[in-house]
C-alpha cells in the first residue's frame, strides 16, 4: 500500500492527527496494532480533559474521538508494524506478516508504557487503586491513604503533588536514600503528611474489589508490614514503544524521540507526537497538541516536496 502519510500509533496524538491530516484531505492511513484510543481507552475515568465537565471513561473518550476523525475520512488498519525505514521517496513499513506500506511522510505516536513491577495484584487492581499517573488519577483519591512506589525524580514529585489529595501518602523506596534531585527531595521531606519506608519494596497489592492495603517488605530484615491505603501509584520508569523505529530518529538516553516546536523529528518528513516524544508532561490534552502540530507539520512538509 502507498500514500502520502501513515500515522503509527491510534492514541490521543495519533487520532488527532488523523482528524487534521484528513480534514485538511491528505491521503493519510492511520495504523494501530490494537483498538484505537491507546492507554487513554484503558484509563477508568477521566476528569481532567477541556470541554468535559464531569469524568468520562477513557474508552468513550478514545470511542469519541475515533467516531470523529473517521467522520473526516480517517482510514484506520489494524497491523503490528514491525520495521521502518529510509528510502529515497518517503519511508517503507512493514507488518509482522510482511504487508508492505510505503508514504512519504510519517508521524510516530506509538506512545509510551509505564514500567510494570509484576507485584502480585498489580495487575487485577490496575484501573481500581493501583495507577501510574497522579495528575491523572490523584483528585479521585481525596481523604484515602496510597502509596507511592519509586525512589526517584517522578516518584518524589508525585508523592509531594498527592498529599493535595490523600490522607497520608507512604512513599516505598527500596534503598536507604532518594534518587530524586535535592530540590524535590527536601520539599518530600517537608511534607508533614508523608511517610517514608525505607529498604523496602512491595510484596503483594491486596483487597476485594478495590485496592484496600499494600504488603511491604524490609529489606533489610525481613519483617512484613501492611499499609492500609486505598490507592497505590507506581514511578519505577516509563518506556517508549519505539521497537520499529529504533534507531531511526534521534532521542533522549531513555529514547524518547527529541523534536522541535514543529513536532519535526531529526530525519526530514518525519514527525512524532504524545507519549513517544522527549517532553515534560504526559497527558491526553498535551498528546492532542502534538498531533494537532504534527499534521500540520506533515502538510507543509508534503506541500514542499
Amino acid at each position: 500500500m502507498q500514500t502520502d502519510l501513515i500515522i503509527l500509533g491510534g492514541g490521543p496524538a495519533g487520532l488527532t492527527a488523523g482528524l487534521y491530516a484528513a480534514r485538511a484531505r491528505i491521503k493519510v492511513v492511520l495504523i494501530e496494532k490494537g483498538a484505537p484510543g491507546g492507554q487513554m481507552a484503558a484509563t477508568e475515568l477521566v476528569d481532567n480533559y477541556p470541554g468535559q465537565p464531569d469524568p468520562i471513561l477513557g474508552y468513550e473518550l478514545a470511542q469519541r474521538m475515533e467516531t470523529q476523525a473517521r467522520k473526516f475520512g480517517l482510514e484506520i488498519q489494524q497491523a503490528d508494524i514491525v520495521s521502518v525505514s529510509k528510502t529515497d521517496s518517503g519511508f517503507n513499513l512493514k507488518n509482522e506478516d510482511g504487508t508492505a506500506y510505503s508514504c512519504r511522510t510519517l508521524i510516530l505516536a506509538t506512545g509510551a508504557n509505564p514500567i510494570k513491577l509484576g507485584v502480585p495484584g498489580e495487575h487485577k487492581y490496575a484501573g481500581r487503586g493501583v495507577s501510574y499517573c497522579a495528575v491523572c488519577d490523584g483528585p479521585f483519591f481525596r481523604d484515602v491513604e496510597v502509596a507511592v512506589i519509586g525512589g526517584g525524580d517522578s516518584a518524589a514529585e508525585e508523592a509531594v503533588y498527592l498529599t493535595r489529595f490523600a490522607s497520608r501518602v507512604h512513599l516505598v523506596h527500596r534503598r536507604n536514600q532518594l534518587r530524586a534531585v535535592r530540590e524535590i527531595q527536601e520539599k518530600a521531606f517537608a511534607e508533614p503528611n508523608l511517610t517514608i519506608h525505607w529498604n523496602s519494596i512491595p510484596e503483594e497489592i491486596v483487597g476485594k474489589i478495590d485496592v484496600e492495603a499494600l504488603i511491604i517488605r524490609s529489606t533489610l530484615d525481613g519483617k512484613i508490614s501492611k499499609l492500609p491505603v486505598g490507592g497505590v501509584f507506581f514511578y519505577v520508569g516509563i518506556k517508549p514503544t519505539d521497537e520499529p523505529f529504533r534507531g531511526l530518529v534521534d532521542s533522549d538516553e531513555r529514547g524518547f524521540i527529541l523534536t522541535n516546536e514543529n513536532m519535526a523529528a531529526s530525519v526530514p518528513g518525519i514527525f512524532a507526537a504524545g507519549d513517544i516524544r522527549a517532553k515534560i508532561l504526559r497527558q491526553i490534552s498535551t498528546a492532542v497538541g502534538d498531533g494537532a502540530i504534527a499534521a500540520y507539520s506533515a502538510q507543509r512538509y508534503l506541500e514542499g516536496l
